[in-house]
């Protein structure tokens, strides 16, 4: 199977190459084909001409977005439509990623695929909108909403992920202050790949929740990074209004995988679960270097 993944040099591309090793792959970086020269993208796609485009690429600094709307909205959406048009006119399978925070946080309990989205941001909207022009240009789709990612591949990428964030500010004998009024399923890229195998092996096209079990504060996810890696840091709580935020998030977006237990194709682990196979192949992988 010929695969094109889109954002190559991001933690879930890295990850989602491990995973499909075996297959034909091509997933250039952002410096390599940036997904907003539509041209360039256009001619990549036919020459490659793929079974199989997983697009992990998106504008995802949630407090810029709003200040940059015109691009957020760019990326993570109208190049989506560039990518659904490719797929329906080529007749490849387009898997598109997206994103918890397309829900307004006004549950309480885990979010299912049917339930209504409620986007409270610029970021959260521009998602929103990639997502519809999946379903309605492309026949061949797999929508996947995950949540609050950090894998391996964070290590090399500029904007990291919250995992090493942490651990930076902690070395750094930095006070944090931790939101702790936002609910989430942190979420390892590894995982996600692996259950990203699994969905596109079914054929049953259309959306899925794919994130870990169980849920936690930002705040108390800080407090266990720190736990398994060892260190000690001055953690402060603080509410999101107190936190200010530029880009409003929901104060719950926690995923239930409802298709994928439907199937009995469910198999991530418990978000802490999750974590500690992190920093174990996180070890494993870069010991000293990684410290």
């Amino acid at each position: 199977m010929r695969i094109f993944i889109t954002g190559g040099g991001g933690q879930l591309a890295y990850d989602l190459k491990r995973v499909f090793e075996e297959e034909e792959l091509f997933a250039p970086g952002r410096k390599e084909l940036d997904i907003t020269d539509f041209e360039k993208v256009t001619e990549a796609v036919e020459k490659f001409r793929p079974d199989l485009l997983i697009n992990t690429a998106a504008f995802h600094k949630v407090d810029l977005c709003e200040r940059e709307p015109e691009k957020a909205f760019l990326v993570n959406a109208v190049a989506v439509r560039v990518l659904a048009k490719l797929a329906q006119r080529l007749g490849f399978v387009l898997v598109h990623i997206s994103t918890d925070y397309v829900f307004g946080g006004e549950k309480r309990t885990p979010y299912r695929e049917g339930d209504r989205p409620f986007p409270l941001s610029v970021y959260a909207n521009s998602k929103l909108a990639g997502e519809y022009f999946v379903a309605a240009i492309a026949e061949k789709h797999y929508i996947i909403r995950t949540c609050g990612l950090f894998g391996i591949g964070g290590l090399h990428t500029s904007h990291s992920n919250f995992v090493e964030r942490m651990i930076k500010a902690a070395k750094e004998r930095r006070k944090l202050r931790i939101v702790s009024d936002q609910w989430v399923s942190p979420t390892y890229t590894l995982e996600l790949a692996e259950h990203i195998k699994k969905i596109v092996s079914t054929g049953d096209y259309g959306l899925y929740h794919a994130s870990s079990e169980g849920q936690c504060t930002w705040y108390e996810f800080a407090l266990k990074i720190f736990e398994y890696a060892g260190l000690e840091a001055e953690v402060e709580p603080v509410t999101a209004e107190e936190f200010a935020a530029p880009a409003r998030r929901p104060a719950y977006s926690v995923l239930e995988n409802s298709r994928l237990k439907a199937k009995g194709l469910n198999s991530f682990s418990h978000w802490q679960e999750a974590l500690r196979r992190y920093f174990k192949e996180r070890d494993r992988l870069f010991g000293k270097e990684a410290k």
